[in-house]
Parts: structure tokens; sequence; C-alpha cells
């Protein structure tokens, strides 16, 4: 979590937004693997604006729920003295686990944008997909694969650093 959130530019107009905007969270993930966690970072985007920021910190922090995204919602709901993140965009580098993804439906994130997909523990719509339970109140809407490719070539080096 940073503490200047307002810090990070705007996205530039000639890619889309979305991958502006994945490209900072891929710099987020890079701060994971600085501290040996792993590569995973996320931001919560509202009126085009950084209002949360978070990568992986379980270990350091000796926290089970400190992944990039409950961080980067914990940081945008004081930013914005409101736990609900209506209107927000949640952008995260690997696919939402089942814990992150309940806490975006109970924020009311209104839409995940992910890079790699998590054939493991994916819970939008990989492995599981909570975010289409029909028994919700909340459906955020959901984008899968934006950047996968430079997304999953971190995790895949920082796993094959692991073994090696």
């Amino acid at each position: 979590m940073a503490d200047k959130v307002d810090s990070l530019p705007s996205p530039a107009t000639p890619c889309s937004a979305d991958e502006q905007w994945m490209r900072l969270a891929l710099s987020l993930a890079a701060r994971a693997e600085a501290e040996g966690e792993v590569p995973v970072g996320a931001l919560v985007v509202l009126k085009d604006r950084v209002v949360g920021e978070g990568w992986n910190r379980p270990i350091t922090a000796c926290d089970p729920t400190a992944h990039a995204e409950i961080l980067a919602m914990r940081a945008a709901a004081l930013h914005l003295g409101n736990y609900r993140l209506n209107g927000a965009t949640l952008y995260v580098t690997l696919e939402p686990c089942p814990m992150c993804a309940g806490a975006m439906v109970h924020a009311r994130v209104a839409r995940v944008v992910y890079g790699a997909a998590d054939p493991l523990s994916g819970a939008a719509g990989t492995a599981l997909d909570i975010f289409s339970a029909p028994t919700l109140n909340h459906h955020p809407q959901v984008l899968g694969g934006v950047l996968a490719e430079d997304c999953g070539n971190s995790l895949r080096a920082f796993f094959r650093g692991r073994r090696n």
C-alpha cells in the first residue's frame, strides 16, 4: 500500500485505458516480488484516478488476507471514506481468488479487470465463478486477459526462480 495514491499518472491514450492501468498494476506486482512475495499487483480506479493500490504482502505482513486486491480495496476505502467502492474498477494482474472476489462483491466494485487466469483458484470464471453466483446481490462486470502474457510471464519467472 502506498501513501500517495494520487502520485500515479493517468493512462495515456495510445493504448487502451485498461492496458495502461494494468501496466501500473504490473509495476505494483514488481514491488511484491522485490519483497519476496508472489508478484501480484492491484489498483482501484474511480473517475480516471487511482484511489487505492496494493501488492501481495501476506508473508511480509504475516497476514493471510494481505492479497494485492484486499490491500488496494482497503486503501481505496480509506481514501474515499467509504467501504463501498461504487463505480470503481479494480485492476489486478492475476485472476482474483475466492476471498478477494467475495470482498469485491461486498465492496460493490463495479468492474474487475484481471491479467492472467488462475486455473487452480481463479474465482472469476476459471476455477470458480463467484461474480455470477445467482444468490449474490451484486455482480461486477469482469474482463479477463488484459496483458495476460505479461502478467503470466511475471508469475512464471518468479516461480521458475523459486524452483531453481
